[in-house]
């Protein structure tokens, strides 16, 4: 079974309330309609005025029956419910009540307080707005994990060489949020793609920490915050397997780790291989789709507290409904 099948069938075996808070674009109706006749969710619940939505998908030939349609501000004792809690999570901010009660019918931060509030389990957003704008909404609603302070990404590559990773699979982490992560970060990053390898995978953690160093064969300071990244891990101790820094190849090849790092415990084993920075993130995902034609899912957001999922303005249906698929599987 392919990634995006493995992840439907994942979401459909314990079926949860997904929130859209772009519920005017088309491309999210029909999204939210193929998630509900598939059974992928227990519920679907459109936001923005709702005559604009039952007009858009009248106009589209979209049936709305069974999915929830909601103008954020519309029911006083959500907006009296959402605005307060807003307000205490922002008043160390300047938020006063009367702005906090205006701001939260911003339906991103409707949608992450319906998953902060346990009103909805999962939000996807992006198709509409930028990548900062979810974030945001995300980090100041829904906020990280516990012992986590970073938000992230990853990418999970699948149909490459079935040697590397999980039989061809692994995940590449973070190459769409974090220009140049600090060390906290980077061990931030480490432990989320750790927890993304196993709900993506299914397999146990085997993380690389990439450089263009392995084990101090070359003096820089981008070295040294690999080298002070897995430093933090280890004093964190978080239960998986882990190294670096290491070149690519070490990271890949047995027999060149051997000579390099000898006695290394991912030697063989990675699924996860974490950049240093975006540059070397992003240049390397596209490198081994393109040039290795691997497929690469993504980027799903990790780091959370609770699943959220960013999407390209330029998604398609099916991108939306893979996105949201992937985000479910997670609850």
């Amino acid at each position: 079974m392919d990634f995006v099948s493995e992840m439907k069938a994942k979401a459909a075996s314990k079926p949860k309330r997904l929130v859209l808070p772009e519920g005017t674009e088309e491309r999210i109706i029909r999204a939210a309609r193929l998630l509900l006749d598939e059974k992928l969710v227990s519920s679907v619940t459109l936001l923005g005025n709702v005559a604009d939505i039952q007009e858009i998908a009248s106009a589209e030939g979209i049936f709305l029956d069974g999915i929830n349609v909601v103008h954020p501000g519309f029911v006083s004792s959500d907006l009296n419910r959402y605005a307060d809690v807003y307000y205490e999570l922002r008043k160390n901010k300047g938020m006063t009540q009367e702005q906090a009660k205006i701001d939260i019918v911003d339906t991103l931060r409707w949608g992450a307080m319906m998953v902060n509030q346990g009103d909805a389990d999962a939000i996807v957003a992006g198709a509409l707005s930028t990548t900062s704008e979810v974030l945001r909404a995300g980090l100041s609603i829904i906020g990280t994990a516990n012992g986590i302070k970073t938000a992230s990404s990853c990418f999970v590559m699948t149909g490459m060489d079935a040697q590397y990773g999980k039989e061809g699979s692994m995940i590449f982490s973070d190459c769409a949020v974090i220009p140049d992560p600090l060390p906290e970060q980077l061990a931030d990053i480490t432990e989320c793609a750790a927890q993304s390898c196993r709900e993506y995978l299914n397999t146990e953690p085997v993380a690389a920490l990439l450089s263009f160093s392995t084990k101090g064969s070359a003096k820089h300071d981008d070295v040294v915050k690999v080298q002070n990244t897995v430093e933090i891990l280890e004093k964190r101790s978080p239960g998986f397997a882990f190294d670096g820094e290491l070149q690519a190849d070490s990271a890949l090849v047995p027999s060149v780790l051997d000579k390099k790092a000898p006695g290394s415990p991912v030697r063989g084993k990675v699924n996860i291989l974490v950049f240093p920075d975006l540059n070397s993130g992003n240049i390397g995902y596209k490198l081994v789709q393109r040039l290795g034609k691997a497929q690469a899912f993504g980027p799903f957001l990790q780091g959370f507290a609770k699943p959220i999922s960013d999407l390209s303005r330029g998604a398609s249906v099916d991108d939306i409904v893979t996105t949201c698929a992937v985000t479910l599987a997670k609850c």
